[in-house]
């Protein structure tokens, strides 16, 4: 015995057998201990890295954006976050601020520019969103943030979309991003919610990576970007129909 731990620890492969161990391991905490301390660990150990490797990207589309958009190169916007916390979103802006003889705000169709459009495409405008992920607003997988205007609207099942931190991307936006309905998003923020998990993360992050090399669901059928979210009408149960044809 004395000489198998000698050899494990002065050997090829007793180093390799113990490093395989050592991530196994951990690969099994991270799994059983990931929704109450890895998922946030590792969200700020991969933002954390991807800031530093990124940053000559960021400082270069920093640069870029202002030109291109002649001023401001980002898009600040509060929006609620886990436990419907506010908190200030920031990405690269893609739309123009031209307003109308009104003052009012252009259609998105026209205020999206080509360059805009190329950062959609690929994803690029939601970098900065990094920082947001390193400070603790946001979480690298989860529901997207979406605007503060919508908490009303929310039925009960949706409002538990809010029970994790949002994502800088999700099961709903890797399943279709703007293509699909607002009831189809939202019924995969909860399903998400209900399973997080780190093969659940490891399955989404594939997914955007698909869909994205796609280009998958940039627009809605009907806008440059996504309609605004009205409310979801509810549908009355069986029961209640039942009770009111009794009534009539």
């Amino acid at each position: 015995m004395k000489e198998f731990l000698q050899n494990l620890t002065t050997t090829w492969w007793g180093i390799t057998l113990i490093c395989v161990a050592i991530l196994a391991v951990w690969v099994l905490l991270s799994a059983v201990f990931y929704r109450i301390f890895f998922k946030r660990f590792y969200d700020i150990l991969l933002s954390g890295i991807a800031i530093l490797v990124l940053s000559p990207v960021l400082i270069i589309m920093t640069v870029v954006g202002a030109i291109k958009m002649k001023g401001n190169p980002f898009f600040t916007q509060p929006r609620p976050g886990k436990k419907e916390k506010i908190f200030k979103l920031i990405k690269f802006r893609t739309m123009t601020c031209e307003k109308d003889e009104n003052g009012n705000l252009l259609p998105d169709e026209k205020r999206l520019t080509r360059y805009g459009k190329a950062l959609r495409a690929t994803s690029l405008d939601e970098l900065p969103e990094l920082f947001n992920i390193f400070l603790g607003h946001m979480s690298i997988v989860g529901p997207r943030p979406l605007l503060v205007q919508y908490l009303p609207l929310y039925n009960e099942k949706q409002r538990h979309r809010h029970d994790v931190r949002p994502g800088l991307t999700g099961l709903a936006q890797a399943s279709g991003r703007n293509a699909i309905s607002w009831e189809q998003k939202f019924d995969l923020d909860v399903k998400y919610v209900e399973n997080v998990s780190l093969k659940m993360d490891i399955k989404v992050l594939l997914m955007t990576i698909r869909a994205v090399l796609k280009k998958d669901g940039i627009s809605s059928e009907n806008s440059a970007t996504m309609e605004f979210f009205t409310g979801t009408k509810e549908k009355e149960t069986d029961e209640q129909s039942g009770e009111k044809e009794k009534t009539e």
